[in-house]
């Protein structure tokens, strides 16, 4: 009887929640229609002049090493990072750049690759009466417009589903959402919607329909957040700042302030990683933007200040696109151990993501099977029994390190901010950590700001609101249709093009090489499955990137949507980047190992590996190992108990298959677990084992010998093409 009045008042208060919002959110809906985004027109109040080309690395070190004192210097080449050199910059501030790695090398590029408030933020605002939280929310819901406005080929609206399987949660979901749509404002995308079942099972068919009462629909933003950080640093170039990667700042440099008396910061000592010179910058005030590694930058000012950041690892995995709906995003509420899960369509593949857990703070975060296994499980729950969510679809797993800091400014130091902090040194050294990818803009302002008035600088207001980032300038939707008509790319090859650089995706295609076919006219892939052309290796090399990795991971995305894709690409990048930069061949093979190493350990190519070791229990039924046996031993002619590279292309050339030896190197490596160039029976059995049980998919080698198997028997050729993977 309780329960029952109980679920009558949560009714009512539900339906008046709905009433209220309904007027609040057409009202929104009216500011929306009748308003728009002032876009800001930043480029004509910039009081420097925007170059046609950005410096090559070469002049920006020359650059750093010539310059007597900067008015800014930026470590860390993040997001909010080069965010500041870009608000510095436009306000005519003599600016430097300095990152050790490759720009958005660390947590920048590991994101969910959302533009967003942060749903469970608003949530935690209203139930808390949260001022902090809903300030936060505001505001990155205002940065989300400007991001949406300013990079639009890297960055669009997607619809993100809500499934509700509890009736009385439908009111309780919709008053959140219609809450977030008002916080937005004139700056709502869309309009959220609730969706009958039916509807919902329509636009997303995977979806688990068990007690499945409606859905609601809202509108955030995705990006590619690599890309986007390159565009932010490359446009801070154009403009004049001296952006340099491969720049690590050993330590801090101070000299006595002839005014006070005191000790302050006013420069740093680098090292340029590539060739191992060292070399003083100067510079009047030095901003520490280094993420996760904020605290290291703070003791080389002061040994003795206490740690402020709580680093925490998130780790994301890859799987095909088919597990969800091309333009339709999945938001898992509250988790089994109540922690938010995205399911995303990003690149033609699916994200999911992210954890949360305390890490130590680390250059190289790798993914652990055991958060691979907890976002898979939480997916389980909510798709189709019908869609087998198998272990081996995996196709590839990364970790990333998210800074939440203690404000060393307040009383109490054991809380954490989940906004951004901007903390002066007594030495003044400026330090801004914590917020999020969303608001690095403003972020990069409050810290500006902060540089400014501590150092007496003399610049104006920030001018980043509204100003246009690399490509956006000449981009249009329909951009693509020129690349294919005037080059003759293919239309996939060039809608990639156009959504990754924008307006300079003609710079691309200039450069891209003759196919000798008929169709398409330009443009070699890298892999056959991906959009990703050899001329963007070219091109990657005058946008800064001096490793095999940063092409693999940052210029282009390959590394974070299929590892196997990526390792097959590693030897044409190598062979294209040497002659590039004039690699020798010792520095090619060490490149090539380095790739290698980075695919195994941060893009979770080891748990292909481990999966496959960690089946050495073969479950399979003694007909079936009697099958794979007699399969195995079509190869094993000699009866040696392995097979080896000749082994497989005697077979082949017996059906009249042809396939290279490189690629078949690479296809018997991934199965070749003691890495002995040959697999043993009991590695193949080990194989199917795995595969039954869905811990891999897609094995190359396993489709090659069942091919050639039925070839045998029927004598037809049949192509083996890569059936996709998985880790």
């Amino acid at each position: 009887m309780a329960f029952q009045k109980a679920v009558k008042g949560a009714a009512l208060i539900g339906g008046g929640a709905m009433a209220t919002v309904f007027g609040l959110s057409q009202f929104a809906q009216y500011r929306n229609q009748h308003g728009h985004f002032v876009n800001v027109q930043a480029a004509e109040a910039v009081p420097v002049p925007l170059k046609d080309h950005f410096p090559t690395r070469e002049e920006q070190i020359q650059t750093l090493k010539t310059t007597s004192e900067f008015d800014v210097l930026i470590i860390g080449g993040g997001a909010t990072g080069c965010g500041c050199a870009l608000d510095a910059v436009t306000r005519g501030l003599k600016t430097a750049l300095l990152e050790r790695d490759d720009f958005s090398s660390g947590t920048s590029s590991r994101s969910t690759k959302l533009i967003h408030g942060g749903v469970r933020y608003l949530q935690k605002a209203i139930m808390h009466l949260d001022l902090e939280q809903y300030r936060m929310v505001k505001e990155a819901l205002e940065e989300r417009a400007n991001l949406l406005e300013i990079a639009p080929h890297l960055s669009a609206p997607l619809p993100i589903m809500l499934p509700v399987y509890k009736w009385w949660q439908l009111p309780y979901y919709w008053f959140g959402i219609k809450l977030y749509d008002l916080v937005a404002g004139s700056q709502c995308l869309k309009s959220s919607y609730v969706l009958s079942k039916s509807r919902a099972l329509e636009l997303f068919p995977m979806l688990r329909k068990d007690d499945l009462v409606g859905a609601i629909v809202y509108y955030d933003g995705q990006h590619n957040d690599a890309r986007m950080n390159l565009a932010i640093a490359l446009t801070a170039a154009r403009y004049g700042a001296a952006m340099a990667n491969y720049a690590e700042v050993l330590r801090l440099l101070k000299g006595r302030d002839p005014a006070s008396g005191k000790e302050r910061v006013c420069g740093v000592r680098c090292r340029d990683v590539l060739t191992g010179q060292e070399f003083d910058v100067k510079a009047k005030c030095v901003i520490n933007a280094t993420g996760p590694f904020t605290d290291s930058v703070r003791k080389m000012d002061d040994q003795q200040l206490p740690n402020i950041c709580q680093p925490s690892a998130g780790v994301h995995i890859v799987m095909p696109g088919y597990y969800s709906p091309d333009n339709m995003g999945l938001l898992d509420p509250a988790t089994s151990d109540g922690r938010v899960i995205f399911f995303l369509p990003w690149e033609k593949m699916t994200i999911a993501g992210t954890t949360d857990s305390p890490t130590d703070v680390t250059s190289h975060p790798i993914p652990t099977e055991e958060d691979i296994n907890f976002i898979l499980n939480e997916v389980r729950n909510y798709l189709s029994v019908d869609v087998e969510v198998r272990r081996g679809d995996v196709l590839a797993a990364w970790s990333g390190i998210r800074p939440l800091v203690t404000d060393p400014n307040s009383k109490d130091t054991q809380s954490i901010s989940r906004n951004h902090v901007v903390n002066i040194s007594e030495s003044g050294l400026v330090t801004i950590a914590g917020g999020k990818w969303t608001t690095y803009r403003a972020m990069a302002q409050d810290a500006i700001d902060a540089a400014v008035q501590a150092h007496g600088l003399k610049a104006g207001s920030s001018k980043t609101i509204g100003l246009q980032l690399l490509g956006a300038e000449d981009w249009s939707p329909t951009l693509y249709i020129r690349l294919v008509q005037d080059y003759g790319l293919e239309s996939e090859v060039a809608q990639h093009l156009a959504s990754t650089y924008g307006d300079k995706a003609f710079e691309v295609a200039k450069i891209a090489q003759v196919t000798g076919k008929r169709w398409p006219i330009v443009g070699k892939r890298l892999v056959s499955e991906f959009p990703y052309i050899e001329a963007e290796v070219v091109y990657g090399v005058k946008e800064y990137a001096r490793t095999v990795v940063d092409i693999i991971s940052r210029r282009t995305r390959l590394a974070f949507l299929n590892v196997q894709a990526a390792e097959e690409a590693l030897p044409r990048i190598v062979e294209i980047m040497g002659k590039e930069l004039n690699w020798s061949e010792q520095k090619k093979k060490e490149e090539l190992e380095a790739a290698k190493r980075f695919l195994y350990f941060e893009m979770g190519y080891k748990v292909k590996s481990d999966q496959l070791a960690n089946s050495s229990e073969i479950s399979l039924l003694p007909s079936d190992i009697e099958r794979y046996k007699k399969r195995f031993h079509m190869f094993d002619k000699e009866n040696k108990g392995f097979i080896t590279i000749l082994d497989v292309q005697r077979v082949l050339e017996s059906i009249s298959m042809q396939i290279d030896e490189n690629t078949l190197h690479e296809i018997l490596n991934e199965v070749d677990l003691n890495k002995n160039g040959q697999v043993e029976l009991n590695e193949f059995l080990q194989l199917m084992s795995a595969i039954q049980k869905g811990h891999v998919s897609g094995s190359r080698l396993a489709v090659l010998m069942k091919t050639a198997e039925e070839n045998l028997r029927q004598r037809s050729v049949i192509p083996v093409d890569r059936s996709g993977g998985g880790l």
